[in-house]
């Protein structure tokens, strides 16, 4: 390995079983301990299939990741971007040791300071001054490294007055504040961060990117990051690697890689399609058409949201109900519209409605569509659909200056609504 290169990863390959533990009987479990006993590979991770989330699985293996190759740098700053379930959590646990490889492996130079979750490496019940020295001696670092540190990373977190309290007792904001200034300020030659920083507020998120670009570019040393917010990742690093359905689709610039992140296949994401009940009138597609390509909606522009619906025979009364929900399915956008004066859907068969939603405007976060399709006021309800067409909301600037959007939903008559 090269003397600049700080970490280096050749044919890295992670599987998981999917469902029960183990194999599902006792002569295959049998089979799989012969094969480690010898030496040899897993005979069944030869029908292992790639990490897509979308298709139904034919084998009870699947790879997280497959056939990773690359080298970072020592002082580089890399971005670590791709969709949920992409394996780039995975990547970062075998580079920080939490979990070992299936196959190939990993070499780096220096200490590793990792901030995979919410209070990695915390003890509940020790205060947040012992927890401190715990991580450092974690690191390697003398009692003296770390008092001298003492003072900066608890000013850094802003949690003084809590200091001598057990973490347990600690919000996750405090508990993010902490676990990140402990992180970042313990003297480590590589600092892996996942996206947990979004537990913060938008004053210390900023704090926090000012941060690691410090330490990237001020002290030398290595950030791997990993975020859903391109415009920190675009922000902080140099280079990015993508990862998709567990493969190394690009290890390039990070604007090169954003693009290519940004205009993959638009079908891939934002689109629900059902085949149409004979009985009864159904929702048979939906699609949230972005401002952007592959799901990226930029904020305050005009989102459209098309739906399919398939009438066999027309109903006077109907209705169609639209919500957009965040993670945690709580509503945001609520709207409807009655079919008794529109007369929207018109025909027997496949009606296309649209719904345009004029400069919309939310928080960088995803969202989710639950539609609804009922007649005469809601007694009837022909199709209920929850969680899909998933979007994302992205900003038009590079530095952070939002906060998260509130819970609250909001009730709205003034889209618009109108046939294709």
């Amino acid at each position: 390995m090269s003397n600049n290169v700080a970490i280096k990863v050749e044919n890295l390959s992670k599987a998981y079983q999917l469902g029960q533990i183990g194999t599902g009987t006792i002569s295959r479990d049998l089979e799989r301990w012969y094969a480690r006993m010898r030496g040899k590979e897993d005979p069944f991770l030869r029908i292992g299939e790639s990490n897509n989330q979308n298709t139904r699985s034919k084998s009870d293996v699947v790879w997280s990741l497959k056939d990773i190759n690359f080298e970072i740098e020592q002082g580089d700053a890399v971005g670590i971007i791709g969709r949920n379930g992409a394996g780039k959590s995975t990547l970062l646990k075998i580079l920080s040791k939490v979990t070992a490889p299936t196959t190939g492996k990993i070499s780096g130079k220096g200490r590793i300071a990792s901030l995979l979750e919410v209070g990695t490496g915390f003890h509940p019940e020790l205060s947040g001054r012992e927890n401190i020295f715990l991580n450092g001696a974690i690191l390697g670092m003398r009692k003296r490294e770390i008092q001298r540190k003492l003072e900066e990373i608890v000013d850094f977190a802003g949690i003084e007055r809590y200091l001598d309290t057990p973490v347990k007792r600690y919000s996750s904001g405090m508990y993010v504040r902490l676990a990140f200034a402990v992180a970042a300020h313990l003297e480590s030659e590589i600092l892996i961060v996942d996206e947990v920083l979004a537990v913060g507020d938008a004053e210390f998120q900023k704090k926090c990117l000012g941060k690691m670009g410090e330490v990237s570019k001020g002290e030398g040393r290595t950030v791997l990051f990993v975020s859903h917010n391109m415009d920190a990742v675009a922000t902080l690093t140099d280079k990015s690697i993508y990862l998709k359905n567990g493969k190394l689709e690009s290890y390039l610039d990070t604007e090169t890689v954003i693009q290519s992140y940004l205009q993959t296949d638009v079908n891939e994401v934002g689109v629900y399609i059902k085949e149409p009940k004979a009985d009864r009138p159904s929702i048979t597609r939906a699609q949230v058409v972005t401002s952007e390509l592959n799901g990226f909606h930029m904020n305050g522009k005009d989102l459209l949201i098309d739906i399919d619906i398939n009438m066999p025979e027309i109903i006077e009364g109907m209705a169609i109900s639209l919500q957009i929900s965040n993670p945690k399915e709580l509503p945001i956008i609520y709207t409807y519209i009655f079919d008794t004066d529109t007369k929207i859907l018109r025909k027997a068969g496949i009606n296309r409605v649209r719904c345009t939603i004029p400069n919309c405007k939310l928080y960088a976060d995803k969202y989710y569509l639950v539609l609804h399709l009922a007649e005469s006021k809601g007694r009837t309800k022909f199709e209920e659909i929850h969680r899909v067409c998933e979007f994302e909301v992205i900003m038009p600037n590079k530095i952070i200056e939002w906060g998260w959007q509130k819970n609250v939903c909001v009730y709205t008559e003034d889209f618009v609504w109108a046939n294709l």
